[in-house]
């Protein structure tokens, strides 16, 4: 076992390990988190919860109040707030959706004025009408335009929309089940906060710290709350950023309605920026589709402050806020959110970057610790003897005298 600066203990693996231990252990817990997935992810939760709770309740622990009720105090207030978030968000979505699915139904069903015609007619030849006075008369889009809004209208819109509010009603059922499993891994996780003073002082006396630096779970709490708040950042300026501009538009007559719904989609865009690449994505499409069915125009206006905000989210927000957060190489993001959706869907991709965070501050750690045995190292160096060949040397011509 060798020395590294400060006294701190080396571990060198020897090869046979490498060669075989290694791959049986891998292979081991491979299989184990496969036959016990469900139970390994809750427990990891728990394990990111612990970890991000555990500096709120070290600061609280250093007045008079025992950690035991500094514990049940932080999850108090997080049980609470989370119950509270998710009963407003599902509320708001809920009230939502239903209010949208109804306005799209009478758009498309609803006549207006003594005739036949409906909303939808009327954008129509609005659009053609704006499309004639400026010199775009070439487009006739008026009579496909009321050939589709009638194709819509005799497949009653109405039966489809129905089906978005009960499955979104069915969506906020399932939150029953969401929080079983909550209660399950707050449990697990207070356990685990109660236990970190002394599972950290084994791991110190184990793996003692080099002289100024963090212990190992200090070192994970850090790494992960840097992640969480660089995340709620970016989500915070996004879906901020996504939200006025709608309601900017709906108050400007750009898009109508947009006011209204202008919580929602920022919402839902703050929501959907928690996965990374596909998310902001995902956030432009409900209002995209919203101004493509209130006015197509507006579609333009939508799209275009879209791709502004992600234009400002990929070369401004995320190498600011997020590259001393998580410090990783985009192909192992990109390999870790794979691998989460592949193991456990949706949850798991919610997961991997947390996870991905965390395991690079023990990889930092236990890299200062433990070296693998150099595969040379058996190996003899044998001298050998060379003879260098040197081009003959001419005698000196004699000189006359």
């Amino acid at each position: 076992m060798a020395r590294m600066p400060g006294g701190v203990p080396k571990i060198e693996v020897p090869r046979w390990i490498q060669l075989v231990g290694l791959p049986l252990v891998l292979l081991f817990l491979w299989v184990i988190a496969g036959a016990a997935r469900h139970v390994v992810f809750l427990f990891l939760v728990a394990s990111l919860i612990a970890l991000l709770l555990s500096p709120v309740v070290r600061v609280l622990g250093r007045s008079w109040i025992p950690r035991g009720l500094t514990v049940g105090v932080v999850y108090l207030a997080f049980a609470v707030a989370t119950i509270a978030v998710i009963g407003a968000v599902g509320t708001v979505v809920v009230n939502e959706t239903r209010t949208a699915a109804k306005r799209v139904d009478s758009y498309f069903t609803e006549p207006i004025g003594q005739g036949s015609r409906v909303a939808a007619d009327r954008d129509v030849d609005r659009l053609q009408a704006w499309l004639d006075g400026h010199r775009l008369s070439g487009v006739k889009i008026q009579e496909r335009g009321h050939k589709l809004v009638r194709q819509i209208r005799d497949k009653d819109p109405g039966k489809y929309t129905n089906k978005v509010v009960t499955f979104v009603e069915g969506a906020a059922i399932s939150v029953g089940k969401f929080l079983f499993n909550l209660v399950v891994v707050v449990v697990v996780s207070i356990y685990m906060l109660l236990d970190f003073p002394r599972f950290g002082r084994a791991l110190d006396r184990r793996f003692p710290p080099r002289p100024g630096t963090r212990p190992l779970l200090e070192r994970m709490e850090h790494a992960l709350v840097s992640y969480v708040k660089g995340q709620a950042l970016v989500s915070l300026i996004i879906g901020t950023s996504g939200g006025v501009g709608l309601w900017l538009f709906g108050t400007l007559g750009w898009l109508p309605g947009g006011q209204h719904y202008a919580l929602l989609f920022g919402a839902w865009g703050a929501i959907t920026e928690l996965i990374p690449y596909a998310g902001p994505w995902i956030g432009s499409i409900p209002p995209f589709v919203y101004a493509v069915v209130v006015h197509p125009v507006a579609a333009i206006w939508v799209g275009l402050l879209y791709l502004a905000i992600h234009q400002v989210e990929g070369h401004i927000v995320i190498p600011k806020v997020m590259a001393g957060a998580l410090r990783l190489h985009p192909l192992l993001v990109i390999f870790g959110l794979l691998a989460g959706g592949e193991i456990y869907g949706l949850p798991g991709v919610f997961v991997a970057l947390p996870l991905l965070a965390a395991a690079r501050a023990v990889w930092g750690f236990f890299g200062e610790r433990v070296e693998l045995e150099r595969w040379d190292g058996g190996e003899t160096a044998v001298p050998v003897e060379v003879v260098v060949d040197e081009p003959p040397v001419e005698p000196p011509a004699s000189i006359s005298r």
